[in-house]
Parts: C-alpha cells; sequence; structure tokens
C-alpha cells in the first residue's frame, strides 16, 4: 500500500506545468470548478478528487480550501526583496496584469502566491488586474486564453497601455521581483521558453 501512495505521490506531483498534450477542441468543465478523478496504481484503491478552479477568479478563491494551505505557505514563507521592491513600486503606474495559472500545478501554487505577496508589499491596487485558472490542457471553457499562446502556467503578462510588455512563463529566470523590473524598465528581458 505504502508503495502504491508513493507512486501516486510522485506522479500527482512530478507533473510539470508545461504543455506536453494537444489542446482538447472541447472543454467539459463548468465555469468555476471541476473535479477530476485520478485513479491509483492499483484498480481497488480508492480515488483521490482534486477540485480544480476553472476561469476568472477572485484572490479569495485561492485563499479558500482546498488552496488554503499552499497558498498561505508560499506567501508567508516567501521574503521580498526589498531594494528591488522600492524600484519596482514606481513602475506600476498603469500596468495591467494578467495571470493564467492552475491550482493543479506546482509552479503555479508557488509563484502566484510570491507574485501577491510582492504586490501586496508593492501597495498594488488589483484594479488592473486579472487571475485566471485553467483546466491541465491549459484552456478555459470562456476561451480566455484565446489568441495569447499559454503553453506553460503560470503565465503571467504585463500591459501598458493596452499593449503587452512582456511575460514571465511558468517560473522567473533570477527571482520574481527581479525579473518583474526588468519588464517594467522595458528591458530585454526573455522568459525561458522565448524564441
Amino acid at each position: 500500500m505504502i508503495k502504491y501512495t508513493l507512486i501516486t505521490f510522485i506522479f500527482l506531483f512530478g507533473i510539470s506545468c508545461a504543455d506536453k498534450t494537444k489542446k482538447s477542441s472541447k472543454d467539459t468543465a463548468t465555469p468555476q470548478t471541476v473535479e477530476n478523478s485520478i485513479s491509483d496504481v492499483d484498480q481497488n484503491s480508492t480515488e483521490v478528487q482534486e477540485k480544480i478552479l476553472l476561469g476568472v477568479q477572485s484572490r479569495e478563491a485561492l485563499e479558500e480550501a482546498p488552496y488554503k494551505e499552499w497558498f498561505d505557505e508560499n506567501y508567508n514563507d516567501y521574503k521580498v526583496d526589498k531594494e528591488t521592491l522600492e524600484a519596482i513600486k514606481p513602475l506600476l503606474e498603469g500596468v495591467n496584469i494578467k495571470i493564467f495559472m492552475g491550482t493543479w500545478c506546482s509552479d503555479s501554487q508557488h509563484q502566484v502566491p510570491v507574485f501577491f505577496n510582492i504586490m501586496d508589499k508593492a501597495g498594488y491596487s488589483y484594479d488592473d488586474f486579472t487571475l485566471i485558472t485553467m483546466s491541465r490542457d491549459k484552456t478555459t471553457p470562456a476561451n480566455l486564453e484565446k489568441g495569447l499562446n499559454i503553453i506553460n502556467v503560470p503565465t503571467i503578462i504585463f500591459y501598458k497601455d493596452g499593449k503587452e510588455m512582456n511575460r514571465i512563463v511558468e517560473y522567473p529566470i533570477h527571482t520574481l521581483e527581479e525579473d518583474m523590473l526588468q519588464i517594467l524598465q522595458g528591458k530585454d528581458y526573455k522568459n525561458p521558453y522565448a524564441e
């Protein structure tokens, strides 16, 4: 039994948040949540229920069970670089931010709470912010990802004057606040998947 539990644990947490499969042409999930059954290796074992948020969400949705545990832990454990934060603050004026994430994705579970920690300390108002949660195949019921080339999550997109400045994809090159600063300063930033 321990062997099967360990295999299931490795399977669930070892899945990358990269797009390794083709997007399905039909999204059968509801706009808010979907429960996925992931069968254990043993056919006689019980199934693990996973509740996945889908569509536009509020931050508060991530601060509720079952997401609260990883949100609070990663938010509270991250120590923001205060010097970089001070450089970010004045550059946030007029910047719209859109995050695509998966509540099932370990990179999203880490980076999104860290993002909120940084932005809270920067005094960001969230008036121009959108949080979008996706299925495992990087889709949403309302096709909010259409035309945005979302291949990995989390994807944090920065906009100014209606145009994309740049994006952080899956994980930062340096730290989240250092990468944000490069983007907000208009420097030549390339995420790990940029060509």
